[in-house]
């Protein structure tokens, strides 16, 4: 128990979470929510899981899990309970965890949209997509104005190559939430892939003008500027994707690939560091390991290269044994052609 909260202690300030809405207004249960944990045996059900909801909506996330796994450890049953635990199990990465309160979040009650949405975004994680799609779907069906659902609903199929599919319900969730950043910069992911540039370039400035610190906003209009031979504007596009986020691997990765210059050693100095690697999630740490690689092969340094992506390959593996293929794709594209001529040549000296 003491070591999940420091787990979840450790995690909260870098783990964006998906908190749920609180089941009653907290302004209607002030009187019921100033226990203890050490007075915890003498109160009731209600005052538990109230005392829970009032630590989550605060963002205490670490004492929102004392409360939560003290109510189900005395055998109580209550959906908002095991999904809100659930979604925090989730943030930190314990997705079985966080899969098996879900499912039993939905067993108890079964029109709880918000429960089949964040069990459609857990079986993303898990590489479940077929899965995925079919609670995502639920939870449209359960409630048609979901407009995050919707969205997920979309990268579900574009993950898929379902792209025209894919377009309808994210431009669907545009229209229920306009103002939604994240969504127009998934229409922008969308556009590219069918081709769209000049729309996917709108989509991307769209997100930028509502949210014009958001980084991977900058970063996917750097890949658009890019495709289209704008690449001074791509080149600032990734510094502003890292001046927002200082620690956006695919920033960095991207930027590499763009332009290497040995005059300009800051940024890259920062991407060798060690610190960067501090309170990443797996994915990050991949995203970064192979930033590092392409640099080194960039540099004719094939050993170390492919130390990194040797790294780089365990990790993806630890995460989602059954993608493998997508990894090996990923490693591929890592190894210039030139490198490989470069290796033959030794080789055949040898």
């Amino acid at each position: 128990m003491d070591s999940f909260n420091k787990e979840v202690e450790e995690k909260k300030k870098i783990t964006e979470v998906k908190i749920f809405p609180i089941p009653f207004p907290l302004e209607d249960i002030k009187e019921n929510i100033s226990i203890s944990t050490n007075t915890l045996s003498t109160a009731s059900k209600e005052q538990i899981i109230n005392q829970a909801f009032k630590f989550h909506s605060q963002g205490d996330i670490s004492e929102a899990v004392k409360y939560y796994q003290y109510f189900i450890d005395q055998g109580f049953k209550d959906y908002r309970c095991f999904s809100n635990y659930a979604a925090i199990l989730q943030g930190i990465g314990k997705l079985k965890e966080a899969e098996l309160f879900t499912r039993k979040a939905i067993e108890i009650n079964p029109n709880y949209a918000n429960a089949h949405l964040n069990l459609g975004n857990i079986l993303i994680d898990l590489g479940k997509l077929k899965e995925a799609e079919l609670f995502t779907r639920k939870a449209i069906e359960l409630k048609p104005d979901f407009a995050e659902a919707h969205s997920n609903l979309g990268n579900i199929l574009r993950d898929c190559g379902k792209l025209k599919e894919a377009e309808l319900f994210t431009r669907k969730a545009i229209e229920l939430k306009p103002y939604f950043p994240e969504v127009h910069s998934n229409l922008g992911n969308i556009l590219r892939d069918c081709g769209k540039l000049k729309e996917a370039e709108l989509s991307y400035r769209k997100a930028i003008e509502l949210k014009p610190d958001y980084g991977k906003s900058h970063y996917n209009l750097g890949i658009i500027l890019k495709d289209i031979g704008k690449l001074k504007e791509a080149e600032l596009s990734y510094c502003k994707a890292i001046k927002f986020n200082p620690d956006y691997a695919k920033a960095y990765y991207s930027l590499s690939l763009l332009k290497f210059s040995d005059k300009n050693m800051r940024w890259r100095e920062q991407l060798f560091s060690e610190d960067i690697l501090v309170n990443k999630s797996q994915k990050d740490q991949i995203d970064i390991y192979f930033a590092r690689a392409n640099l080194l092969h960039n540099e004719k340094k094939y050993e170390e290269s492919s130390k990194f992506l040797q790294l780089a390959n365990k990790l993806k593996l630890d995460l989602n044994p059954s993608n493998s293929n997508t990894l090996i794709n990923k490693s591929s594209t890592l190894l210039i052609e030139s490198d490989k001529k470069e290796i033959n040549k030794k080789v055949c000296r040898n």
